[in-house]
């Protein structure tokens, strides 16, 4: 690994960690399209790759999401009953979304990432919470509910889930945008379990992963991501406590659609 693909690690860590406490969401957006231009540039072919980054990067999603959460619990909003269902749910079918990717062809994952990814952009774009929310919805069915297809896109696409978690905890459980970040931190912790167990197992086999490699989990571009981002997330879970998320988030959309359209192929 050089010297420039060591800086390009570091700083999507501090990139993913930050929008990670800030917007609920575990960073992948970020992080496995670098960890994807990176190891393919260190000639590692584009089907190992893709794999590669998206185990990784759930393996950074864990303790980023973690340390997001820690910082939002100590400020009170975290509904940690809502956050262990959900991420319990999510931790199972993460599994199941894992499962499947590892039998996918490199190609239609990228492509499976990038839609998510840019679906999520224009979600961000032309999403208005409601300035009401009514009463928190309590009844755990609509946890589950949550919790589903967070796990499925979170062990498919690598991305967390805080891209589905939260929309779905604003309109389904009638979260305010505060809460629901925070709440989907925590979720989101443990569901990332689920689908970066099975990116281990299902590498075990796979010749040619660089060094450091357990399955699809590459220690090295691990240590760097996480490094960077689980001190970054402190700061945006800080920051979304202080400013309205709608004065950052349009970076965050233009990010999203950037990584999105380069997963298809548009940046080169």
């Amino acid at each position: 690994m050089t010297t420039a693909n060591i800086i390009t690690l570091i700083g999507a860590g501090v990139g993913a960690g930050f929008a990670s406490g800030l917007l609920g969401v575990g960073g992948a957006f970020i992080m496995t399209p670098v960890q994807y231009m990176v190891f393919t540039s260190m000639g590692i072919p584009d089907d190992t790759a893709i794999k590669l980054a998206i185990g990784t990067g759930l393996a950074v999603v864990l303790p980023t999401a973690a340390s997001g959460a820690w910082r939002h619990h100590r400020m009170g909003v975290v509904q940690w009953k809502a956050a262990l269902i959900i991420g319990a749910c999510g931790l199972a079918c993460a599994y199941a979304g894992a499962n499947l990717a590892v039998s996918l062809p490199g190609e239609t994952l990228r492509i499976i990432f990038g839609t998510v990814v840019l679906g999520s952009g224009v979600r961000m774009l032309v999403y208005k919470p409601p300035e009401t929310h009514g009463e928190i919805r309590t009844n755990p069915w609509f946890w589950v509910a949550c919790g589903v297809p967070t796990g499925l896109i979170s062990g498919l696409t690598g991305l967390g889930g805080g891209v589905i978690a939260v929309p779905l905890m604003i309109m389904l459980l009638r979260f305010s945008t505060h809460q629901a970040v925070a709440t989907s931190l925590g979720a989101v912790t443990i569901t990332s379990i689920g689908g970066l167990v099975r990116y281990i197992i299902g590498g075990q086999s796979v010749s040619g992963l660089p060094p450091h490699s357990i399955g699809y989990l590459n220690l090295q571009a691990w240590a760097l991501l996480a490094a960077s981002s689980i001190a970054m997330a402190q700061v945006g879970a800080r920051t979304a406590h202080r400013l309205p998320a709608h004065k950052l988030r349009y970076i965050f959309i233009g990010v999203m659609f950037y990584m999105g359209l380069r997963m298809f192929g548009v940046f080169g």
